[in-house]
């Protein structure tokens, strides 16, 4: 019988999920954990933004929070691969919406419109690596979920299973979401 590496488990994963039910793993890794308002998540979120090596996978319902989006930018400059799956009506509706930032700082945005709301809100950084990384919780990539609600954030490093996890079902939403076109 042969070995499954970390992508062939999450790609096995992925393709039997719906039948199998949700996957179960052995917590592994440190965990970080912020609640807002108190905590500065938005910092946090930031932060992780800036260790990441090779690439960063996003699922956001709402965006406005700008040092998030700018994060996302310097990202991109220096060489990271970024690419952003969002909820069309909120980018469309909310009027401080970074979604138009992100594109025009040459980050790949994509609409999933599949769906009532594309309510996902997580990010997966250096998935395949051992210092992977999960973004996720409440907090909404928002100015209103730092200083307005109770969210919270976990923020998830060195457990490569679950980044794979989670990469293979931004990778699944991928499929089905459309390419975003700034207006001119």
């Amino acid at each position: 019988m042969r070995r499954l590496g970390l992508a062939s488990l999450a790609a096995a994963w992925a393709l039997s999920a719906a039948a199998a039910g949700p996957l179960t793993l052995t917590a592994q890794g440190q965990i970080q954990v912020a609640f807002t308002p108190g905590d500065d998540a938005g910092a946090l979120i930031v932060e992780t933004i800036g260790q990441a090596r090779r690439q960063i996978l996003v699922q956001a319902y709402s965006f406005t929070h700008k040092a998030i989006a700018e994060a996302l930018v310097a990202a991109r400059r220096r060489g990271v691969e970024v690419l952003v799956i969002a909820d069309p009506e909120q980018a469309e509706r909310v009027a401080t919406s970074r979604i138009d930032d992100l594109a025009a700082g040459g980050i790949p945005v994509y609409f999933d419109a599949q769906h009532a709301a594309a309510h996902d809100k997580v990010m997966v950084i250096d998935a395949g690596l051992p210092a992977a990384t999960v973004i996720t919780g409440s907090f909404n990539f928002t100015h209103a979920a730092q200083y307005r609600n109770a969210e919270n954030l976990l923020v998830i490093r060195g457990h490569p299973l679950l980044a794979d996890a989670y990469a293979a079902n931004w990778r699944r939403h991928r499929t089905h979401a459309l390419p975003y076109r700034r207006a001119p």
